[in-house]
């Protein structure tokens, strides 16, 4: 072979670009630290590695998540323990306090008889929803969790906590304020003849006053009961 072509031939193949290696990071171990406030109970530990959640840690969760009135308990939705994990991380929280996880219908129905704002199709009810209280920095990781977009995010700042769940991306914030008025508005609506009484006993609407319907009848005594319950500081 002629020398100059070997030459030409091996430094042209020692020029050529070889394919860039690519170099993947496994992703860290995500971790939480959690304390059930109804059982004193503890979860401390990784949920997920680089193959993706680990199986063992999440009926560990499932368990220690379950309805602390019944013991009863239901495989716990892997977004929401990543969501919750998220929100730690971006304020920097080390431990969280977990109110309230999953729910059975029946604990759902008495909870909802007695406590403002317990939806009757919670996600509770499915596993992908918790309660969780900081000790520090709670209305930031709040903020952090509504900015992510990553489910529901329910804001309770009078009674200290957050709710975040795996659903559709929506907010709502339960201060209490407000019911007063409600009361109030109730009561002008009572004097102004919005609703009156008919002499059997009947709830009665308006000029017309005809019955209302059993929604509306259910609508306005759970708004009237909800407003008494909280205005009473139960």
């Amino acid at each position: 072979m002629d020398r100059r072509y070997f030459l030409a031939l091996a430094s042209g193949a020692l020029a050529f670009p070889r394919p860039a290696r690519a170099s993947f990071a496994a992703p860290p171990l995500r971790r939480l630290s959690l304390v059930n406030a109804h059982t004193g109970e503890r979860f401390d530990g990784p949920f997920r590695d680089a193959h993706g959640p680990i199986k063992s840690a999440l009926d560990e969760l499932s368990y220690f998540l379950r309805d602390h009135h019944c013991g009863q308990k239901i495989e716990i939705d892997v977004k929401i323990v990543d969501f919750l994990a998220s929100v730690m991380d971006a304020v920097g929280a080390t431990r969280a306090t977990v109110l309230s996880a999953y729910r059975t219908v029946e604990t759902n129905r008495l909870l909802a008889r007695t406590t403002f704002g317990v939806a009757e199709n919670s996600e509770h009810l499915y596993g992908r929803a918790l309660d969780i209280h900081l000790d520090a920095r709670l209305e930031d990781a709040m903020q952090a969790a509504r900015a992510m977009r990553r489910g529901g995010v329910g804001w309770y700042p009078n009674s200290g906590f957050f709710h975040l769940d795996s659903g559709p991306v929506r907010n709502w914030t339960l201060d209490g304020s407000g019911f007063g008025r409600l009361l109030q508005q109730l009561q002008q609506l009572l004097a102004k003849g919005g609703l009156s009484v008919s002499d059997r006993g009947e709830l009665l609407l308006g000029r017309t006053r005809r019955p209302p319907s059993a929604a509306q009848r259910l609508a306005l005594h759970r708004t009237i009961a909800n407003a008494a319950f909280l205005a009473g500081g139960h």
